[in-house]
């Protein structure tokens, strides 16, 4: 999974401006999105690239969690949302706009309105 220029960029503020005005990853502002498209991830994107099929959802209750350096990040889709191809996830800091920390291709299966589906996103922040 990789992050995107703006998650980078996000990082980078915080680590040097604090808080500096940026809309923090917690349980308020903290969205899984699923999209239909497979086009190739590049660090440029902003958004998911499918043109329709994409919804975010806001975290279950008590995520994102950290322990250490490791952040998860948990949506639950109900009966109603996202019934179509998952081909693309990234996890934002807003329900529409905000930053996209990370986006991957993958092929997750087909959703339908007879399934609730949780995603759940594991990222270790690692030194090199």
């Amino acid at each position: 999974m990789a992050l995107t220029n703006a998650g980078r960029d996000w990082i980078a503020e915080a680590l040097v401006e604090g808080d500096g005005g940026l809309t923090i990853f917690d349980n308020t502002n903290a969205y899984i999105g699923v999209g239909d498209s497979n086009t190739a991830f590049a660090a440029s994107q902003t958004d998911l690239q499918a043109s329709t099929n994409k919804l975010r959802v806001g975290m279950e209750a008590t995520y994102p969690q950290r322990a250490t350096n490791v952040l998860t990040f948990r949506s639950l889709f109900s009966t109603g949302q996202a019934n179509w191809a998952w081909e693309e996830w990234g996890v934002f800091n807003a329900s529409t706009a905000g930053t996209m920390l990370n986006r991957k291709v993958e092929t997750l299966g087909t959703k339908t309105s007879a399934q609730s589906w949780q995603i759940t996103v594991t990222l270790t922040v690692n030194a090199a």
